[in-house]
């Protein structure tokens, strides 16, 4: 039976899909993606340790790199081009508030409301409700705790799960870095603050906590508490900016993709959103609020010929297509 090739027309998309993974901050390491080994992922469970946000709209790349020519002789005349800056922006629009999708809308640190203690006036470091260690035998899904601790939390309920703060200095979380600190706090709290690994539980048994979805950080680390959240805050302001590494995937109907991945991005603007009217009317009408994210996309140097770029356009043509 003969096989039947076509020429493929222009990708025909709907929309696009976002997924983002932390670079290690200290060591100045980004999350590389090989689309000839991983890209045939399954969209709806990515490698990790990219992260999935859904489906994203509104996604604009503006290259911002110049050139210029090398003149020589009299008259001038060019002799060959030179890249001159090197620079590219990202901006897209998340269609769900989620921890991530709110952090990475905003030019800073993104923090955790932690549950009050009973009785307490404000949730500041004094007050902020007690944080239960978590016992061995704990993974990524499932959360040991001891009978009483456990007792205490309901299945809805958010929690935020890292180390105790010591003093230390410098970026803090773990593995994903939520703050930089200068000097030294009061607050033991503090990196459950700023953490990232926070999840949703979805049961509650005698010996600890089911999670609906994987922490980011994967297994708690030796000596790591729990404590309970409310919801998440951002700040106006601020000296720390996050950092990322972006995959962005579009999908052809014939099965074609087309990938960006841009291996450090930062937030370059501070917390935006956008309202989508529901209705057709632009005033007073129901409206779908959207976080809208714009990014600087930083320069690293490939491993393969030691060039410096800031992002990787590749395409994986559907089957039996001409290429």
């Amino acid at each position: 039976m003969a096989t039947n090739w076509f020429s493929a027309p222009a990708p025909v998309a709907r929309r696009i899909r976002g997924y983002f993974a932390p670079v290690n901050r200290t060591a100045q390491t980004p999350v590389l993606f090989d689309p000839g080994e991983q890209g045939g992922f399954s969209l709806d469970a990515p490698p990790s340790p990219w992260i999935s946000l859904g489906w994203i709209q509104e996604f604009t790349r503006k290259p911002g790199s110049k050139t210029a020519a090398v003149l020589t002789g009299i008259p001038a005349s060019p002799l060959g081009q030179v890249r001159e800056s090197l620079e590219a922006q990202v901006s897209c629009e998340f269609l769900s508030w989620t921890k991530l999708t709110m952090a990475l809308a905003t030019g800073s640190q993104h923090m955790n409301l932690l549950a009050a203690a009973s009785g307490a006036a404000a949730a500041d470091g004094a007050t902020a409700a007690a944080a239960f260690t978590v016992l061995n035998g704990s993974t990524a899904t499932s959360i040991v705790l001891a009978s009483a601790d456990a007792a205490t939390f309901s299945a809805g309920s958010i929690v935020a799960l890292d180390a105790d703060y010591t003093g230390q200095t410098g970026y803090v979380g773990a593995p994903i870095s939520g703050a930089y600190l200068r000097t030294a706090l009061m607050d033991v709290n503090y990196i459950r603050r700023v953490t990232f690994n926070v999840a949703l539980v979805s049961a509650v048994t005698s010996t600890g906590l089911t999670l609906a979805e994987p922490l980011p950080g994967g297994a708690p680390a030796a000596g790591s508490k729990l404590q309970a959240v409310t919801g998440f805050v951002d700040r106006e302001g601020g000296s720390f900016y996050l950092e990322w590494s972006a995959l962005f995937v579009m999908e052809g109907s014939q099965g074609e993709r087309i990938f960006f991945h841009y291996p450090r991005l930062q937030a370059d603007a501070s917390a935006q959103e956008a309202v989508l009217p529901l209705d057709g009317k632009q005033k007073a009408g129901l409206a779908r609020v959207l976080l809208k994210g714009q990014f600087l996309a930083l320069p690293v140097t490939d491993p393969l010929d030691g060039e410096r770029v800031v992002c990787y356009r590749s395409f994986l043509p559907a089957a039996h297509a001409l290429v």
